[in-house]
């Protein structure tokens, strides 16, 4: 396995103001403003079946704009840094400082020992089907089940970014409430806490649902060189690398025979489906949303707007949801 196959990088762009956009918002105008960069591509969803786990990942975290690279799109994140001086977001523009650069190599690999992550946004660990699947454990299975969400999860990535894993995946989740925090209508449902695994990950990507929406952003706990801005809560720890004990109760672990080949062409068929199906109601949306939109600006235009997504992204785009 050749290590620049496995390379990550994360950019953190100091503003001038606080950023409270989302991550749609940010996303959007990369599009309209870098419409000629190479990274846009891996954010309009052009390049969304052939990657199913997003090579390019936008966060707003601690207010300040994060963008991950992975795999294929280290580059085009990285060509597109010396260009970026300022957001204008129609009713504000903000301003970029300076920004900050981590890259790391030979990621996405086993380790001989457990490993300690942080999740620094909710976990979306359960869709529809798991959920109800979730409601009928005891106390005592929900753990376990998350360690298995959670395997499975790190093993679809691998695997879907070209990585042959041979090594058993231990995963150990601890959770700081074992009741589901609800995410929207979609019956998805969230955690907060952290895990320990013997697998090697880069800090700022996501895992589980919602992943383009910054959901399920973790942080190493491991990387004494990692990327922390200073106004972050977040700090790495004198960490001792722990030994896999396989008779811990509350460790799990999943092979490559537990996690399901992924047909592509089946899963754009169905996306394409219910696009289909939803398209004249959303147009409907749309057109309602930017009238209302108009007039907030008008009477709100120094305000900074978090739930104006529409203002800022194709119909293409938001078709293009990323739901692992």
């Amino acid at each position: 396995m050749e290590s620049h196959l496995s390379k990550s990088v994360v950019i953190c762009l100091t503003a001038d103001k606080p950023v409270r956009k989302t991550p749609y918002q940010v996303k959007g105008v990369f599009m309209k403003q870098f419409s000629d960069e190479k990274i846009v591509p891996f954010l309009n969803g052009k390049l969304r079946n052939k990657y199913l786990y997003p090579r390019v990942q936008v966060k707003i975290l601690n207010e300040q704009i994060y963008i991950v690279g992975i795999k294929e799109g280290v580059n085009p994140v990285l060509s597109l840094i010396d260009n970026i001086r300022s957001f204008n977001f129609g009713n504000i523009t903000i301003n970029i400082e300076k920004y900050d650069i981590e890259e790391n190599k030979d990621q996405f690999t086993p380790t001989e020992k457990l490993l300690r992550y942080k999740f620094i946004t909710p976990w979306i660990a359960l869709n529809k089907s798991t959920s109800g699947k979730y409601r009928f454990l005891t106390d005592q299975e929900k753990p376990l089940f998350l360690n298995q969400l959670l395997g499975k999860n790190l093993l679809f990535i691998a695997k879907e970014l070209g990585f042959d894993i041979k090594n058993k995946i231990f995963t150990k989740v601890s959770v700081n409430n074992l009741i589901p925090e609800k995410i929207d209508e979609n019956g998805w449902g969230a955690f907060t806490g952290e895990f320990k695994t013997n697998f090697l990950l880069p800090s700022y990507i996501g895992l589980g649902n919602g992943i383009t929406r910054g959901f399920g952003t973790l942080f190493s706990l491991n990387n004494s060189n990692g990327l922390i801005p200073g106004a972050s809560k977040e700090k790495t720890e004198e960490y001792i690398e722990e030994e896999i004990n396989e008779e811990d109760e509350d460790i799990t672990f999943v092979t490559t025979k537990d996690v399901r080949v992924i047909n592509k062409r089946k899963k754009q068929k169905k996306r394409q489906d219910h696009h289909k199906k939803i398209k004249k109601n959303k147009n409907q949306r749309l057109t309602k949303n930017r009238h209302s939109i108009e007039k907030n600006n008008s009477n709100n235009s120094n305000t900074i707007d978090t739930n104006d997504d529409s203002r800022f992204n194709s119909e293409e785009y938001h078709q293009k949801q990323h739901d692992l």
